[in-house]
């Protein structure tokens, strides 16, 4: 385990690599304790001359077994290895010279689940960010990029499948003499220089479901998805995802697979969702199985996304990789856009552009305001680890689409091709990516370049006024970004804006603009106080703006609750239309907070309860939608619409009343679409299904709001004939009527039910953390002991204990503390393990200085009691430290 050197990395420190490897050859003798690796590479000097310098190459936890440089092995005093680097300081005169480095390894032993690893009687890697140096002494770096040609030996009854990057040279037996050893080989190759994180090997006893692909050159490509024995069919659907991610590649973005094979592997023990190494995609088997008796419709849709991410990552991350870390959005924000784009293409594009504005508020916006927060692109950091961050992933996508929005979708396709052509092969930068764009366009974005390089979302007040004398309308528009940890003056953004102005018969007005700042339906808000005139418009209008979120920005505007109605019934965006109930909700949610708080009972205006009525029934709108609009902001959002001194029992409070308001004040209509929406006919995970099933479970919700209403919840448990309708009534017995005999039947029944099925256990543990109330503090604290719980498994520290601490806000933060000392106690137990899934569930910890005073102090004395741990991680005292300061 690194602890923290205290050591910073800032982007103005880059320097190129004074060395580069073009050729690595590798041979792994696999065992579980012993395994020993001879790398073999070509090293050359950048500058074409002999090197005046020594060679230093990382390493982490490596034991050094040999070293020859052309073929001498190489005195002791001519370097020095210690676990973390190697020093050579005397080197051949000439330009190009080979190093053999021999290093053993204990794959079983590694916890950390990072390098080369053993679980489950299978060899793994994860070498993203810095793993690869835990294998062999390396220039462990993206800008150093290799031809890898890799023989992978090992016991064959013990470890019959042995797969690495690129495409299959050779395979057999190991002989030892005349005889059979029991052992074989193979040899693989991938043609295509990549940098050392994405390295992969696998070996192991795994079963397979195969497959092929054409691609649109006409190239026969071998398709194999590895799963553990018995699971095969449930990997039909990411094979299915799979072939459908690379046919949608070659026609939106010309981009064609280019070796002779695609493998995936899905394993139980992994530190991310899923790792695009060039060729072996390695995954979380959560991304991978499922079946209707398994896996949730939210499930299928995340396979489907994460298989799409990381294929496409193949031409946006492998192709094209990043210069250095802090370039990291150039592969992983522009791949977020294009697996959403990709799934907006399969399913429906408001609902999915909805869900993405719903995650990022929940997840990226409290980074963006809190004492995390980092740029797009960062400057400097401790612990790269650290930095797989919201803020990169989905404001890093946010960013790209801003662009197309800017360009047009027309000039955005002709910049990526561009792209494509001129940087294959290519370790590139923020400025080479946005380059392209402004040479297609022939538009200056050194302005807009500053989403990039500014922490913080934007805030925008907006106010209309309409002169009917006149016959024009004025926008008001105002931009502020407040001061983040390490910024606290902001320039001013260009940001671009969707808008309409919608008339009174429902349809967009045809305005005219008169001056700049205004493009078809986008308005380029550059200035901090800018002011846009429409003329020849007859009647008073109604503002849609920021259209399907075209900025992710927080927007302020002047506007009456009658034209948010309005807006709900009529807006053609149908994003927009969301977000004008959204808003409802949230205003009606923190003014009974506000009463609450004074000791009152809210109410709530029967106008809001009645759109809600119509949008249910509205059969114009595609169920998903109306499952989407139905569903209140979470507790989260509205702490951060609230903002400081936030008591979250009084949040809960507020948002059961208006929950119990809804459900009441339409219940009969409620009751007659959820019977209609009964499934009638065989399961299928497609969209449409899912809609109805997910506009179904909530009204289910809604439906057992009253106390002691449990019938219509038990009777969907007991009757469901797919994952997710059980799942969806567990949920509401478990959290609505928590402790009823009912709620107690169901979960013991589930857990009988699945207790074989980990990833099924999983939503089990993820029901019961998020019941509310300090009562759940001790339930996790029980369920940590269960057997089906491993705190050696990420995927079962990130359902119960992350779970608990990121959508539990009353027991999380219990005010006596019990949460935070339950969680930070988690922390430390997971981090002697693993650090990485230590620090990433630690940033729950992130808004604590929101919270009113009593939970502030109990919240930061746990956070100390952390900081004080002796030998900390360098990736979780990176974020505590960061948190508290």
């Amino acid at each position: 385990m690194r602890v923290d050197t205290g050591q910073v990395f800032k982007l103005e420190d880059y320097r190129p690599s004074e060395f580069l490897i073009p050729e690595t050859k590798l041979t792994f003798n696999l065992h579980p304790t012993k395994t020993l690796v001879q790398a073999e590479l070509t090293i050359r000097t950048r500058s074409g001359q002999p090197p005046n310098a020594a060679l230093v190459l990382d390493g982490d936890e490596l034991e050094l077994r040999s070293l020859a440089i052309n073929g001498k092995v190489l005195d002791a005093a001519s370097y020095t290895a210690t676990p973390d680097r190697l020093t050579i300081n005397e080197l051949p005169q000439a330009d190009t010279f080979t190093l053999v480095i021999e290093t053993e390894i204990a794959p079983e032993h590694n916890k950390a689940l990072s390098g080369l690893y053993r679980s489950s009687g299978n060899y793994t890697t994860q070498c993203e960010a810095e793993g690869f140096r835990r294998i062999t002494y390396f220039l462990d770096r993206p800008d150093v990029l290799s031809v890898y040609t890799v023989r992978l030996e090992a016991d064959s009854k013990e470890t019959p499948l042995l797969l690495s990057n690129g495409n299959l040279v050779e395979r057999g037996p190991v002989e030892s003499g005349a005889l059979d050893s029991g052992r074989h080989y193979a040899v693989w190759h991938d043609p295509f220089p990549k940098p050392s994180y994405l390295f992969a090997l696998v070996g192991g006893d795994l079963g397979s479901i195969k497959d092929s692909f054409t691609t649109v050159s006409g190239r026969e490509v071998e398709l194999g998805i590895y799963v553990e024995h018995g699971k095969e069919e449930r990997a039909a659907y990411a094979m299915d995802a799979l072939k459908r991610s690379m046919r949608w590649d070659e026609e939106v973005f010309g981009r064609e697979y280019d070796l002779d094979v695609f493998n995936i592997v899905a394993v139980s023990d992994f530190n991310m969702g899923a790792m695009e190494n060039k060729g072996l995609n390695i995954f979380n088997d959560k991304y991978v199985l499922a079946d209707e008796a398994t896996a949730t419709d939210a499930d299928y849709a995340g396979i489907e996304a994460v298989i799409a991410h990381e294929y496409f990552h193949n031409w946006t991350g492998n192709r094209i990789t990043c210069r250095d870390w802090f370039q990291l959005c150039l592969k992983e924000g522009l791949t977020v856009f294009r697996d959403h784009e990709f799934s907006a293409d399969q399913r429906s594009r408001a609902v999915k552009r909805i869900a993405e504005v719903r995650g990022l508020r929940a997840q990226q916006f409290p980074e963006d305001q809190g004492p995390l927060a980092h740029p797009v692109r960062p400057r400097r950091y401790r612990e790269i680890n650290n930095f797989y961050t919201s803020t990169v992933y989905e404001k890093g996508s946010e960013v790209v689409r801003m662009i197309r929005t800017i360009l047009g979708a027309e000039d955005f396709r002709r910049s990526m091709d561009l792209y494509f052509e001129r940087h294959d092969g290519d370790a590139a930068t923020i400025e080479d990516f946005l380059r392209v764009f402004e040479e297609v366009s022939g538009r200056d974005l050194s302005q807009f370049a500053l989403w990039y390089h500014q922490a913080g979302t934007p805030s925008v007040q907006v106010a209309m006024r309409h002169d009917a004398d006149k016959r024009e309308v004025t926008l008001h528009l105002e931009q502020a970004l407040a001061p983040t940890p390490t910024e606290s003056r902001k320039r001013l953004m260009h940001i671009p804006l969707q808008f309409g102005l919608v008339g009174q018969d429902g349809r967009d007005i045809a305005a005219k603009p008169a001056g700049d700042g205004v493009e078809g339906d986008v308005i380029h808000l550059r200035k901090r106080h800018q002011t846009i005139r429409f003329t020849d418009v007859s009647e008073r209008p109604v503002l849609s703006i920021n259209r399907g979120f075209s900025a992710p920005i927080m927007l302020a505007m002047e506007q009456t609750a009658e034209d948010r109605i309005f807006l709900a019934r009529h807006d053609s965006d149908l994003f927009a239309r969301w977000q004008a109930l959204t808003t409802l909700y949230t205003q009606a949610l923190t003014q009974a907070y506000r009463t609450i708080r004074g000791g009152g009972t809210p109410e709530f205006e029967p106008a809001l309860l009645a759109l809600v009525g119509d949008t249910a029934g509205n059969e114009a709108l595609e169920p998903a939608y109306r499952a989407l609009a139905l569903s209140l902001p979470g507790e989260g959002d509205i702490a951060r619409e609230i903002g400081q001194t936030i008591d979250p029992d009084a949040i809960l409070q507020a948002r059961n009343a208006l929950v119990l308001a809804i459900g009441s004040a339409n219940a009969d209509g409620f009751a007659a679409i959820y019977d209609e929406m009964a499934a009638s006919g065989p399961f299928s995970p497609d969209a449409a299904n899912a809609g109805r099933r997910s506009l179904r479970n909530v009204l289910l919700d809604y439906l057992s709001a009253p106390a002691g209403d449990v019938k219509r919840a038990a009777s969907q448990y007991e009757s469901a004939t797919n994952m997710t309708d059980r799942a969806a009534a567990l949920a509401v017995l478990a959290h609505r009527q928590s402790g009823s005999p009912e709620a107690v039947a169901a979960l013991a029944d589930f857990e009988s039910r699945f207790r074989a099925e980990p990833l099924v256990i999983d939503k089990w543990f993820q029901i019961q953390a998020t019941v509310p109330g300090t009562a759940t503090v001790d339930t996790v604290r029980e369920l940590m002991r269960h057997s089906g719980f491993s705190i050696d498994n990420p995927n079962r520290v990130r359902s119960l204990v992350g779970t608990f601490a990121a959508a539990n806000q009353t027991a999380f933060h219990a005010a006596d503390g019990s949460g935070y000392k339950l969680f930070a106690d988690a922390v430390l137990e997971v981090e002697r393990r693993n650090p990485q899934v230590a620090a990433r569930i630690a940033t729950s910890f992130r808004s604590w200085r929101s919270l009113e005073p009593g939970r502030q102090d109990k919240a930061r004395q746990a956070l100390v009691a952390i900081s004080q741990h002796k030998d900390l991680s360098s990736d979780l005292r990176d974020i505590v430290e960061r948190t508290l300061a």
